[in-house]
């Protein structure tokens, strides 16, 4: 079973920290054909310019921490977090 069709889901990106200053938003809707956090994180990154690697970041889906692989679903909430600096 398909987990998007042609035209894509809709799903809202959610960015916190830097992330919400390198996007200039907090919160988007988007319609895409990412099926996983990380496809979804590639597409943003490259819209918005954010920089740091999914190694070092955090993403939760439905407000659940969530794995870079898990699939997508129309009507998601992804929120993209930046590494914390310690100090």
């Amino acid at each position: 079973m398909p987990v998007n069709d042609r035209s894509g889901i809709q799903v809202t990106a959610r960015y916190f920290a830097v992330f919400r200053e390198q996007a200039g938003t907090t919160t988007e809707s988007l319609t895409t054909q990412s099926t996983t956090a990380a496809e979804l994180f590639a597409e943003v990154s490259g819209r918005h310019g954010l920089e740091d690697s999914i190694a070092l970041c955090k993403v939760a889906i439905n407000d659940e921490l969530a794995g870079w692989d898990q699939t997508l679903s129309e009507g998601d909430v992804v929120l993209f977090f930046p590494p914390v600096a310690g100090g």
